[in-house]
């Protein structure tokens, strides 16, 4: 994003009055004083194997960790729809899915809202570190912070907040393209209508999943076209499945 593409990209947001730039890395900086700082000279000089996946896969594992750790804030992946306001949020992190007895099964890094310095933040960080696998897929993201928080979970320590997965994730990746899909009948229309006033009551972002969702259009009345007129700051108002 830190290039002319990435400008244009940016600039619907700037000439509508948002604060907002693009700005690349400074990986030594950024992770000095942190129990990653060795990796990354590991890395470098080729005395960790970065595994199968793309290095900077993993890095962007990393980096929102390290730059949540250093200045605090949110981190947000890029497939979100934003529903609601969330600088309310202080130190939470959201379950992806949950058992039958509400007890969260798996949390998820892709939204992350830390204050500065947090110690949970740094316990993710050396986990990374000490932990790094780049041939496994999730193994330094999503189930990373599962791991961390499930090993901290009868210690009660470091104050952070653990949200429902209709915060973040009200719909899981296997069942994503339901909100692509225009209704075929009046039930489908309720269902919609339902599902609308579900998600902006309980939900302040809706994850979309792009691994699976990428494929999908956006049909015209689906959810997705409803949350994107209604909550999308830069988007065509002339969304259809022909989009």
């Amino acid at each position: 994003m830190d290039s002319e593409t990435g400008r244009k990209i940016l600039d619907p947001l700037i000439n509508l009055g948002f604060w907002v730039q693009a700005i690349s890395p400074d990986l030594w900086a950024l992770l000095k004083n942190t129990p990653a700082e060795n990796w990354l000279i590991d890395i470098k000089n080729g005395a960790k194997d970065p595994g199968k996946f793309p290095l900077a896969q993993n890095l962007s594992n990393l980096i929102r960790l390290a730059a949540l750790y250093k200045y605090g804030g949110v981190y947000l992946d890029t497939d979100f729809i934003v529903l609601k306001d969330i600088s309310g949020l202080r130190n939470s992190i959201g379950a992806q899915s949950v058992d039958a007895s509400g007890n969260w099964t798996r949390l998820n890094n892709a939204l992350l809202v830390f204050e500065k310095e947090h110690m949970l933040v740094y316990k993710f960080i050396e986990e990374f570190a000490l932990s790094f696998d780049g041939s496994k897929w999730g193994h330094n993201g999503p189930y990373l912070v599962s791991r961390v928080v499930n090993s901290l979970a009868k210690t009660g320590e470091y104050n952070f907040t653990i949200l429902p997965p209709a915060a973040f994730y009200p719909v899981y990746w296997t069942r994503v393209g339901g909100l692509f899909a225009q209704p075929k009948d009046p039930f489908g229309a309720k269902w919609v209508e339902l599902k609308i006033r579900q998600l902006n009551g309980l939900s302040y972002a809706v994850h979309l999943w792009n691994r699976q969702s990428k494929r999908f259009k956006i049909e015209d009345k689906s959810i997705i076209d409803r949350l994107m007129r209604a909550h999308c700051v830069i988007c065509s108002r002339n969304i259809s499945s022909s989009s």
